[in-house]
Order: structure tokens, then sequence, then C-alpha cells
């Protein structure tokens, strides 16, 4: 009796590593890169406590969905950060003449470094809990999409592990991006450069409107404006629309988005108009 033989699967994520390079984190100072998707749409959750409610935003014909697991919860706009390492390390190799790829070794000492965190223990934990976040949140969107009808499903991080040699000598951090997020970094037309002291921005709103306006607004000289309702809308946070416009006046009253000031016009019977100009670079300290 002839018999067939077995062959060994490998599983789909071994065999994703397996056909991707390897490509070692760049040394160095550089200058922060943020995917101009992400800026403009709803990603991610404002807050930091934990969020489970999707996000659901559609506009047109472009469709957001972003769905956390209970256990992690929806990635935040600070998990992003290391988004914005890795689209930073893709853009610098790419300018450089080095293949970068979507499999990428850091140390956390260098991703939080490059994010203006501390490196003690609790920033490194705090470091995997938002990589578990960004490997469990599952995102749908049409963006980039041809048709509205089709959604390209992914999740921020494919995997991620933490690497050691054979004498157990930790060598850092692994992880692998997905195809829409590093496609989205490689096009040149796609990426913005931000600036540093979005690190130091504390509140979420606060960072969220930052991205909006560098995505929206950039050095056009008369600037941009949205007006408050469609802003609420467009953040995807939980805020209730009053709570959030307080936020925003809060925002203008500190004027803390660098490079960047902010103002409100107010029309009788209409939505206040939140209004974002550049600072003049000969006004800049």
């Amino acid at each position: 009796m002839r018999t067939t033989p077995v062959v060994s699967a490998v599983s789909s994520p071994e065999k994703e590593r397996e056909q991707l390079d390897l490509f070692r984190a760049l040394p160095g100072d550089m200058a922060p890169r943020d995917a101009q998707d992400l800026m403009a749409y709803p990603f991610f959750s404002l807050a930091k406590s934990h969020r489970t409610v999707p996000i659901d935003f559609r506009s047109g014909g472009v469709t957001v969905r972003v769905e956390g697991t209970h256990e992690h919860g929806i990635a935040t706009i600070w998990d992003a950060d290391v988004l914005i390492w890795a689209a930073s390390q893709i853009v610098e190799a790419r300018d450089a003449g080095i293949m970068p790829s979507r499999r990428m070794q850091a140390t956390p000492y260098e991703i939080l470094r490059f994010i203006g965190r501390g490196t003690s223990l609790r920033d490194y934990l705090r470091l995997k809990a938002a990589l578990d976040r960004l490997q469990s949140t599952t995102v749908a969107t049409s963006i980039r999409e041809r048709t509205g009808r089709r959604l390209h499903r992914f999740s921020w991080i494919n995997e991620w592990k933490e690497c050691a040699d054979a004498r157990g000598q930790p060598l850092g951090l692994e992880l692998i991006l997905p195809d829409w997020f590093y496609a989205g970094v490689l096009d040149e037309a796609l990426v913005l450069t931000i600036d540093p002291a979005y690190f130091k921005l504390t509140g979420g709103i606060e960072r969220w409107l930052y991205r909006l306006v560098r995505k929206h607004g950039g050095r056009q000289r008369n600037g941009w404006q949205f007006d408050f309702r469609y802003l609420h809308r467009k953040s995807g946070s939980l805020a209730k629309p009053y709570d959030f416009a307080c936020d925003l006046r809060a925002l203008v009253a500190r004027q803390s988005l660098p490079g960047y000031v902010l103002s409100i016009e107010r029309r009788p019977r209409e939505p206040e108009i939140l209004v974002f100009r550049p600072v003049p670079f000969a006004a800049r300290g």
C-alpha cells in the first residue's frame, strides 16, 4: 500500500519572516517622519485609558474601522510613536541608498531615546505594552484602495519578539510591519517631517491636532481651518462634543503646538472654527 509522505507545514508568520530580509536600525540622530495617512484620519485612541469601543469613521469614499481586543485595547496615539520611529528609519535608509525592510531589529534603548522617553525598566515595560497593542489592534480601511468598496485589513505590527543570542544575551527587539504601512512610507509623497517637539506633547487631542495641522496646514501662508463639529468627528474621540470643544479652546489658549499659531473664529448661529497658521521662521526661537 502506497503512503503519501507527510510534509511539515511552516506556519504563516515563520514563512513571512524567512522571506523578508532583516533590516538593522540605523544609528545616529535623524529627523522624525510621519505617514500622512495616519496624520489625516482617526487610527488611534486619544485616551491613555483602556479603550475597546471601535473607531468607525466614514467620509465620502473613505472608511476607517479600528478595533482592539479586551485584553490590550486599541493602540493609542502614544503607541503610534513606534510607527514614527519605524517610518523615520525606513526613509533614512532609503535616502542613504540602503535597502530597508518590513522586518526590523533594534534595541529598546534606541527606540525609546528616539521618541523622547526614558530608558528605565518601567519605560521598557511600557514599550512592550505598546507593541502588544499595536500588534493586537486591527484596522480595516479603504484608503489607497482604488474603490471605496474594498477594504484593506491589517494590524499595525504583524508580529514582534524579543531576541537573544545562543548564550541568552539580549539582542533587542524584532518586529514585522504590515505591507500597507510600509508601502505608504516608501512613497515620498505620503511622508512628512514632523517637529521633534511633538514627542513632548502630553495630551491625546493635542498630539492628534498637531498631526492634523501638520498634514493639512503644512507651510501654507494662510494656514487652514476646520469647524469644531468636523474636528470632533474626525478625531474619533469618545469625549462629548462640549468637552472636546473645551479642550480645543484650552489648546488655543496655551499655543502649545510647535510651529503653529491657533485661533478661533466665531460666527452667529454657526459652529466655532479653529484656524491654524504656520509661525514665520523668523519668529521661531
